[in-house]
């Protein structure tokens, strides 16, 4: 099976309509919210510092992903750096390495809409224990920092572009 990583506004319409059913289990919508509302984010109120990105799985769309940079950049995030929201991987399809290969498309994937960044970080909750544990294995690090977000204590995680 053959993955990329593309921007949302490179899909076709088959493929947009394919992703607006993606679904996660019900207790991942506290963490990750829904595809609805991760559109609505980057359709509604279009920003240059906001980019969509869907993970084909042979040409059909199996995960999302939100990157924003300034001015739609966090208040806890550096000037310098995208910031990972909303990753999604359709339920039916989870366990399966997608959100992995999500992860690890992501540098070239920024590198190439946004040279300018140095680093991507994210914000996660510390009861995410799947979560934090992928990003830790695939190179992520830790600030050491938690902080108390909407739903628990979020970690702040930080991946420097090399």
């Amino acid at each position: 099976m053959q993955t990329r990583l593309t921007p949302y506004e490179t899909l076709t319409a088959t493929q947009q309509q394919q992703l607006s059913t993606l679904q996660v289990h019900p207790e991942q919508l506290p963490y990750c919210g829904d595809i609805y509302c991760a559109l609505n984010t980057l359709l509604v109120n279009p920003s240059p510092g906001i980019k969509g990105f869907a993970l084909l799985a042979d040409e059909v769309p199996v995960a999302f992903l939100l990157l924003k940079r300034p001015p739609c950049l966090p208040h806890w995030a550096d000037e310098h750096s995208a910031t990972l929201h909303a990753l999604q991987v359709d339920r039916s399809r989870q366990g399966q390495g997608f959100g992995k290969a999500c992860l690890q498309a992501l540098p070239a994937a920024v590198r190439a809409v946004w040279p300018q960044v140095t680093a991507l970080q994210l914000s996660v909750d510390s009861d995410n224990e799947a979560a934090m544990s992928l990003y830790l294995r695939l190179g992520w690090v830790d600030s050491g920092e938690a902080y108390k977000g909407r739903i628990g204590y979020e970690r702040r995680l930080a991946l420097t572009l090399g």
